[in-house]
């Protein structure tokens, strides 16, 4: 008897929690993912948090660093709903994307500037050229330009250390473009990660250093860093990154857009439509917040309407573009 009563206690049990188990689990939050660029990173994080804030939990968005290169990558392979990007999509990329049958509306969303910094500790850099960074940075330099004379004889008998963002970096495609006159063209023996934080402390270490990347990295920490002008050309004023000489058009030739690419599947979901909509409007309040620069108005208009019409494609021709303005570029037909 014991035995029977044992057995219907089992039964009862089971029933009971199969019964908990049938209770409806509510559903997932929606997520959208994003990698990619570490210079636009912080300009997408706050609006992620902002965005976050806004649905009250109810959307969840991962941003991450792989570098623009990286973000390609994984954004080709159908693995994020957005890609965020310091340079326009390379051709390779967009045979990569077309070949995967992905397909994309390109955004810019503010200005940056590439800044040269050095060490604090540097007292005879007080500007710096284009011609001079090409002899530094350029493919013919690697082992041969060692030492900071070799640039400019007026400048110290000591080693450059030199600090810059990694291949996978737009950042880096951007620069080679606009300073040695091709993408990717650079010397490979300087210290390269696509993580701007370890480009900070390295130059912040040493006084013979010096490195590049965006603008907001210098902003954040300007105290443990200088920011070097820059001398377009022959008569020209040295120029130092900033607001008003991004928006000016007078900082040259290192001032560029910057994008995010949404995947035209993913603009099914209605959260990735609603963050992106949440983006262009609050780009310019959040982008001057992280220290770079906002678009005009026109242009966010523009950005705006050509995500809502879901104009597919890229304004560029697979390559960076040095000097291009975003009106002009908004108004172009898509590539793909």
């Amino acid at each position: 008897m014991k035995v029977f009563k044992t057995l219907f206690l089992f039964a009862v049990a089971t029933l009971f929690a199969m019964s908990l188990t049938a209770v409806p689990v509510k559903a997932d939050t929606g997520l959208i993912k994003i990698d990619g660029s570490s210079t636009v990173y912080p300009i997408t994080e706050a609006v992620a948090e902002e965005f976050q804030k806004s649905t009250k939990g109810a959307t969840k968005v991962t941003v991450g660093i792989s570098g623009t290169g990286g973000g390609f990558k994984k954004f080709c392979r159908n693995e994020t709903d957005i890609s965020d990007a310091s340079r326009p999509i390379l051709k390779k990329e967009m045979d990569a994307c077309k070949e995967a049958g992905i397909q994309y509306v390109e955004l810019p969303v503010a200005y940056d500037a590439l800044t040269v910094v050095v060490n604090p500790q540097n007292d005879w850099l007080k500007s710096i050229t284009v011609d001079e960074l090409k002899k530094m940075w350029a493919p013919e330099a690697q082992g041969t330009v060692m030492k900071w004379n070799q640039v400019n004889p007026a400048w110290p008998d000591q080693p450059i250390k030199l600090f810059g963002p990694g291949a996978d970096s737009g950042t880096f495609d951007y620069f080679t473009e606009a300073i040695v006159g091709k993408s990717k063209s650079s010397r490979g023996d300087f210290t390269a990660s696509e993580d701007d934080n370890v480009l900070v402390q390295g130059v912040a270490r040493d006084k013979y250093a010096l490195g590049y990347f965006g603008m907001a990295y210098y902003a954040e920490n300007s105290t443990k860093l200088k920011a070097v002008p820059v001398v377009a050309a022959a008569g020209k004023p040295a120029v130092l990154p900033s607001v008003e000489t991004v928006k000016n058009g007078t900082y040259q030739p290192l001032s560029r857009p910057i994008f995010i690419y949404v995947n035209a599947k993913s603009m099914e979901k209605k959260e990735v439509r609603d963050f992106v909509e949440f983006y262009i409007k609050n780009a310019p309040k959040l982008v001057k917040e992280v220290k770079y620069v906002p678009l005009p108005d026109t242009a966010y208009k523009l950005a705006a309407d050509n995500f809502k019409s879901k104009k597919l494609g890229t304004g560029f021709g697979g390559e960076p573009e040095v000097g291009v303005s975003v009106e002009e570029l908004l108004k172009r037909e898509g590539k793909h």
